[in-house]
């Protein structure tokens, strides 16, 4: 299969930019248009083609028997498929290659280059800038400017990527086709007319509420103005401390105690609490009209799912939409269907991240209760309350859940506290009742404090060349990261050991970070791993294509025909562990439906 090395420029102005829209959006608006493209064919001579080559010469690559490579795929392989109906048979990033070697750097072609290049001042991305806002037409100078700019990103593209390739896993590069496929060859539907009506509901709903209120959408909206009108009616403003400039600030966060105190003193002003509420949560409002905005022309819903978006690994949201959170229960997540004729399958890994933590602490107790198929929420919750506790017991049980997925990263007592009080549902402990739990949790499971402790240890060898090469369970001791059983790494860039604490630094920030942190760290990226393995699986079924992946969900789409063995083929996939850790005790569950409704 060959390789070809692409970029594409496009017409932009004030309006039609991508700093204002999403890539569907700008791509299908009718002003956009291509000056022209970069293209290099394996380790050929780059060359530009303008606006009135470039379809013919698209046209006469055989796609089928070729990988594009971009810098930023997600924009420039939409409009090779959507735009000229081009569809490669690989999809490969330098710029997601870039976030999975050094997670939480920039990923931006100039920086990449700065990165990887150091000490080659020609691979450098050309700093002067073209000045073609608004210029429709190209006339043979300004061509000529930006055909050179083009022609430059190619060959940089070209470079890491084969640098890059020296030691990046397949199975990644497999994600990462699929993350851009996800993108670039949409095949869940959006329902935009049940959408449009519920970004309606809540604009009449939220313009009710104002009207009720007696006072206006920018009073509501401003902290200050807001609190001017409260103080006009003789209520005392309660404060807190700022996080970032540490001053006194309005206490009016929705979760605030302060604020919940207030709203319950003062009930004849309920109408103001809703009111400020509904204009403060135009979330869901604002996410509809992207949804909407963001459709293609077909009415298919292109998935931005950007690979490597956390340091751990797990995916996050691209192209100004995020599907990591939406809330359960959401039009939003309804809106989002099969075609007609297909159905989708819905597929959830349980519990993933407290089983992994299990295992990797060899935690024997917690491990067998999931095997089992036991409700480890229950049991733990059983402890803290002295009786048995089921899955009736809501608020008991919400307190054990808490507990199981909170504490076992250092959790103490007074963020364990504030967790369950600003949860749902709300629960409010007492300080001793709460620091109780913590050394409940400690003493019944204390295989995991003890894996803080190793993992507080694996910092001092990731910065001592002695350590280099050491193994704690699947993973490597490297200088300054830990190695993952899949071949990519943990990175703590410029780790050290510095008045008593361990830090690294990141472009943006220094990080303080410990054993417990680390530990959270590790069981997210095996976690990761673990799921990533059987989204390819699942990929690799003739019966369905991934459409869709949000957080430990795996959601995909098939035929209506023997819909029940497919969902079962899909759970045994991922009720199955990696050789790696074979094991971990696994478990999921799913369903066959229309829409996404879990």
């Amino acid at each position: 299969m060959q390789k070809i090395y692409l970029d594409f420029e496009t017409y932009y102005d004030v309006q039609l930019s991508l700093t204002k829209m999403s890539t569907v959006q700008y791509v299908n608006h009718p002003d956009f248009k291509v000056w022209g493209v970069g293209i290099k064919v394996e380790d050929g001579e780059t060359e530009w083609y303008n606006e009135e080559e470039t379809p013919d010469v698209l046209q006469q690559i055989d796609w089928a028997n070729t990988a594009v490579v971009c810098h930023n795929t997600l924009f420039d392989a939409y409009i090779l498929t959507q735009y000229f109906n081009c569809i490669p048979a690989f999809y490969y990033d330098t710029a997601a290659m870039s976030r999975g070697l050094y997670p939480n750097m920039s990923a931006s072609l100039a920086n990449a280059c700065r990165r990887e290049f150091a000490n080659d001042e020609t691979m450098r991305k050309g700093e002067e800038l073209v000045n073609a806002k608004g210029v429709r037409d190209l006339d043979p100078e300004l061509d000529a400017q930006i055909g050179g700019y083009c022609i430059q990103d190619v060959d940089l593209t070209y470079a890491l990527f084969q640098s890059y390739m020296a030691n990046y896993p397949d199975k990644e590069l497999q994600i990462i086709d699929l993350t851009v496929r996800l993108f670039v060859e949409p095949k869940l539907m959006l329902d935009r007319g049940s959408l449009t009506t519920y970004k309606d509901e809540i604009a009449v709903r939220t313009a009710a509420g104002i009207e009720a209120s007696g006072t206006t959408r920018e009073v509501l909206a401003s902290q200050q103005k807001f609190k001017a009108h409260l103080e006009e009616l003789g209520i005392v403003v309660p404060t807190k401390k700022s996080p970032t400039t540490g001053k006194k600030i309005p206490a009016f966060g929705k979760n605030d105690s302060a604020y919940i105190q207030m709203c319950n003193m003062y009930p004849e002003y309920k109408h103001i609490w809703d009111a400020r509420e509904l204009v403060k949560s135009r979330i869901e409002e604002t996410r509809a009209q992207r949804f909407i905005d963001s459709t293609n022309p077909d009415g298919t819903f292109s998935i931005p799912l950007r690979y490597y978006a956390a340091h751990t690994g797990r995916f996050g949201g691209a192209d100004k939409i995020n599907l990591q959170n939406l809330p359960r229960g959401s039009k939003l997540r309804t809106a989002l269907m099969a075609p007609e004729g297909q159905k989708l399958f819905i597929a959830d890994l349980s519990n993933i991240e407290a089983r992994m933590l299990a295992w990797l602490s060899k935690e024997v107790d917690l491990l067998d209760a999931f095997a089992t198929g036991r409700d480890v929420y229950c049991e733990f919750a059983s402890q803290i309350y002295g009786r048995t506790i089921t899955k009736q017991d809501k608020l008991e049980r919400y307190v054990g859940k808490t507990a199981i997925l909170g504490l076992g990263y250092g959790m103490g007592a007074d963020k364990f506290q504030a967790t369950l009080k600003t949860g749902s549902p709300s629960v409010e402990l007492s300080d001793t009742a709460a620091k109780s739990i913590v050394m409940q949790y400690r003493g019944m499971y204390p295989n995991i404090p003890k894996l803080w402790s190793g993992m507080k240890d694996s910092l001092f060898q990731m910065i001592n060349p002695q350590g280099y090469g050491l193994k704690y369970g699947p993973l490597t001791i490297r200088a300054r990261a830990l190695e993952l059983p899949n071949g990519m790494a943990l990175s703590y860039p410029n780790l050290m050991f510095e008045y008593g604490n361990f830090v690294y630094k990141t472009e943006r920030e220094m990080i303080r970070t410990h054993g417990p942190r680390i530990t959270e760290n590790v069981v997210q990226a095996l976690a990761r791993i673990v799921i990533t393995d059987q989204m390819l699986e699942v990929q690799a079924m003739p019966e369905v294509d991934i459409v869709l992946q949000v957080h430990d969900e795996i959601i995909a789409i098939g035929s209506e025909l023997d819909s029940d063995a497919t969902m079962e083929k899909i759970i045994n996939i991922m009720r199955t562990a990696p050789n790696w850790c074979s094991d971990l005790p696994l478990d999921a569950e799913g369903g066959v439906s229309q829409v996404y409704d879990k």
